[in-house]
């Protein structure tokens, strides 16, 4: 069994409703061991969108990382994400779900980068995940995600709910 921690963010519909049908699929597939609080968050790279809902789950599972990003891909789609040349990469979206980490691995093969590879520049992750699991080692940069927080200057606004 590994650990995993995913990221979770919505910023069409009902949001807080969207992270909620995302975390019970979750929980059907993996063993939730701990769930951050939801934080509203100012879009990054694509400002011109709706704000988003973000949180950080920690997870228990069986699967591979290969295995796990494809069951992510599945819930995405099951909840209607479309991924199509359409969809503006970090554009709207009524949900998305991406691996931080998983156990200490690291990960880089075609779609796939464990660790998460903009981690470090995303507060709305490092905040939630700081929240759940503050003292993780990040494998690459070896700091723990307080230090990486420390260390962010964003100036996007996150608000816990």
């Amino acid at each position: 069994m590994a650990e995993a921690f995913i990221a979770l963010g919505s910023n069409l519909g009902n949001r807080q409703d969207n992270l909620k049908k995302a975390l019970q699929i979750l929980g059907e597939r993996l063993i939730v061991l701990k769930i951050s609080s939801f934080y509203d968050t100012e879009p990054m790279y694509v400002e011109d969108q709706n704000w988003f809902l973000n949180c950080v789950v920690k997870v228990r599972t069986e699967f591979s990382p290969r295995s796990l990003l494809e069951v992510l891909k599945r819930i995405e789609q099951a909840m209607g994400r479309k991924r199509s040349n359409i969809e503006r990469r970090f554009g709207p979206r009524i949900i998305d779900i991406d691996i931080l980490f998983y156990d200490n691995q690291i990960v880089s093969v075609d779609d796939l980068k464990i660790p998460h590879p903009r981690i470090q520049e995303r507060l709305f992750v490092l905040v939630p995940l700081a929240e759940i699991e503050p003292r993780f080692i990040h494998p690459s940069f070896r700091k723990s995600i307080s230090e990486l927080i420390a260390e962010n200057h964003s100036e996007k606004k996150i608000v816990k709910l």
